[in-house]
């Protein structure tokens, strides 16, 4: 499944580790049948800039590929957090983006100190400052996170007012612009269809653009996806994304002229008069729903506030933070909890119940 998109990401990562030291290397091949290769790349991002800022600060005279061991083993508390510092107060960071840095260093350390051995079975560092650097605490309970939250997602009648916004209204909107208007009629069925699929499972990003039509069970009301990690599941969707998807199907290889070969479930609109269709790709996704939340007037929604819709939707109809949990795909359901601190006390009333099979609700 989407075997060329994780080679681009494959080779994507193989490219930075080239630019860092060899047991960067060998730490991330010892992560990466564990975790995505999105992830990685971002831990061998984040470790080019805590790289270059050693060597900024002259804390190590060479290139970023011969940083030692040794000198890694002696880092300071004091240097550690100045780096923290660095990123705060010069690239801007929150205090999140700080925190998931540090983790990074923080494996990457462990690795060193923990899990890598010598010919001699001796570990590679023995002294990791790492363990002694604290997160920052951050400060927003999941009560305020939830208040923010709120804003910025879809509530109450909005779930199908944005979705008929996305099939009809847009186009009714820009019908006196002929570019706009030609372009929203080719793609409709494509797009509610996305927002569809969003609004009605939950569905990340990475996995929306990396289903194939293989992949959808119309039978079960479900469809297989690579959830983090690596990690297979077939997750469930309502059947209003069923009745969107179908129709979408429908017209899918006529209006995008698909090769037979193309087993992508969302394709690109054909550039120029020898255009090709390909898979849609996930900026291209991110920039459709921009498009639309804009002209909605609701400018905050993105991808991923559409998911944060579906399980504040979920929660408050089906009411099972576990369950919630296996949709979501998390793999800590501290990371679900928030979607109980959401209030909306006319969800039930302005929503039907989730129509999520049977199985899925015992």
């Amino acid at each position: 499944m989407v075997k060329q998109e994780k080679q681009t990401n494959f080779n994507k990562l193989q490219s930075l580790l080239q630019e860092l030291p060899w047991y960067v290397d060998e730490y991330i091949n010892h992560k990466l049948r564990k975790l995505s290769t999105a992830s990685l790349f971002n831990y061998c991002h984040d470790y080019k800039i805590f790289f270059n800022w050693m060597i900024s600060e002259q804390l190590w005279t060479g290139s970023i590929k011969d940083i030692s061991l040794e000198r890694l083993e002696n880092m300071t508390v004091l240097e550690v957090e100045n780096f923290l510092n660095y990123l705060h107060y010069q690239l801007d960071n929150k205090e999140l983006t700080v925190n998931r840095k540090l983790s990074a260093l923080k494996s990457l350390f462990n690795y060193l100190q923990n899990i890598a051995e010598t010919p001699d079975l001796k570990p590679y560092i023995n002294r990791n400052v790492m363990a002694k650097i604290e997160f920052n605490e951050v400060k927003d309970s999941m009560e305020t996170k939830a208040t923010k939250m709120e804003g910025k997602i879809l509530l109450g009648d909005e779930y199908e007012k944005f979705r008929l916004f996305v099939a009809n209204d847009y186009g009714e909107l820009n019908k006196d612009n002929k570019k706009l208007f030609h372009f929203h009629q080719l793609n409709k069925e494509r797009d509610t269809a996305i927002v569809s699929l969003i609004l009605g499972s939950g569905l990340r990003l990475s996995e929306l653009v990396g289903i194939d039509l293989d992949d959808l069970d119309f039978s079960k009301y479900c469809v297989r996806v690579i959830r983090k990690g690596n990690k297979e599941q077939f997750v469930y969707f309502s059947q209003v994304a069923m009745s969107d998807l179908q129709e979408y199907l429908s017209i899918r290889t006529a209006k995008y002229k698909v090769d037979k070969t193309n087993k992508a479930l969302f394709i690109s609109a054909q550039m120029g008069p020898k255009g090709k269709s390909r898979r849609l790709t996930a900026r291209s996704v991110e920039k459709l729903i921009e498009k639309y939340a804009t002209a909605f007037g609701k400018p905050s929604l993105s991808v991923h506030k559409l998911r944060h819709s579906f399980a504040t939707r979920y929660h408050a109809e089906i009411n099972d933070v576990p369950k919630l949990r296996r949709q979501l795909g998390h793999s800590s359901i501290q990371t679900t909890m928030i979607y109980t601190h959401i209030k909306n006390d006319d969800l039930k009333i302005a929503v039907d119940k989730m129509d999520m099979p049977k199985e899925q609700l015992e």
